[in-house]
């Protein structure tokens, strides 16, 4: 199962990038030789649990070894000879041997700096390395879906969890709060909300060990600032040479419709507006003048 685990974290490394190299290149039987003698020094008690945790924040969540793992194409075989200079020699020297979580730490950190120092020297890769925050754009109160989906076979007991960072793009996990669990790798915003913006992990998970994380980057528009840049692109094409919109095979005809419906019936409106606003002064004028007349004939009589 172990071995099954692992070929599985390979694989998401090469198309999703969320695992580092320490998980594809070193075997699980040198691991748990590594870890064999670890002991808490409070507790004076051997525990290889621990110093899996260990290696995982040194070397599997480490960004700076992460971004040292980014090499060119074809340079995989390379890290590996890096990183196997490293873990071997303290897999046969710890095997079988009790030693302090102090010295794990100072040493499996050595190792890490030494992989780094080594692997930054190779050619990097170009473009966006994974895992990449795809971004997701969208206006506010439409459907957003995101899916959890791995171009390969993932094993029946898998477990999804879906986290959310409010309004920030990023990858610290400590930013993240859990928002669903379970075996679903869809998740879907009804109507999306201003509030609703940020980024969104989903992790897959075999038993208690992590597969993948995939991000995506939510950002959602305002539906009345939407409005208000439609109307003035469509007010901008209308002062265009002979007042001809040109051909936009993107946009939609009926959202022009709508647009122009709307700018009409606003023309039409300030102009009945402005009509009845005349026809109302006329009026007053024309009654002032027949009612001075009369006024002045009284005056006369008298």
């Amino acid at each position: 199962m172990c071995t099954t685990v692992l070929w599985l974290a390979c694989v998401s490394l090469l198309f999703c990038g969320s695992l580092c190299c320490y998980q594809c290149f070193v075997d699980v039987e040198d691991s748990l030789r590594l870890c064999w003698g670890h002991v808490l020094t409070e507790d004076n008690v051997r525990n290889v649990d621990e110093c899996f945790r260990k290696l995982d924040r040194i070397f599997n969540t480490n960004e700076t070894v992460i971004e040292a793992g980014r090499v060119g194409e074809g340079y995989d075989k390379n890290l590996k000879e890096i990183l196997d200079a490293e873990i071997l020699p303290l897999a046969q020297e710890f095997d079988q041997k009790l030693n302090s979580e102090s010295v794990y730490e100072a040493r499996l950190q050595t190792a890490a700096d030494n992989f780094i120092a080594a692997a930054s020297k190779l050619p990097r890769v170009s473009g966006c390395f994974p895992p990449c925050v795809e971004e997701i754009a969208v206006i506010e109160n439409s459907r957003s879906r995101m899916w959890c989906e791995v171009p390969f076979a993932l094993p029946s007991d898998i477990e999804v969890i879906w986290r959310f960072a409010e309004e920030v793009k990023t990858q610290e996990m400590d930013q993240f709060k859990e928002v669903t669990a379970g075996v679903d790798r869809l998740y879907s915003i009804p109507s999306t909300s201003t509030q609703h913006q940020g980024t969104y992990q989903c992790e897959i998970y075999s038993g208690a060990r992590s597969i993948v994380r995939l991000y995506y980057y939510i950002s959602v528009t305002p539906q009345l600032v939407v409005g208000r840049t439609e109307l003035q692109e469509l007010f901008d094409l209308s002062l265009l040479p002979g007042g001809q919109f040109p051909s936009m095979p993107d946009a939609s005809p009926r959202s022009f419709q709508h647009l122009l419906l709307f700018l009409l019936t606003t023309c039409l409106t300030t102009s009945m507006l402005l009509l009845f606003f005349s026809l109302g002064v006329l009026c007053w004028t024309s009654v002032s003048e027949q009612t001075h007349p009369d006024e002045d004939s009284d005056e006369e009589d008298d």
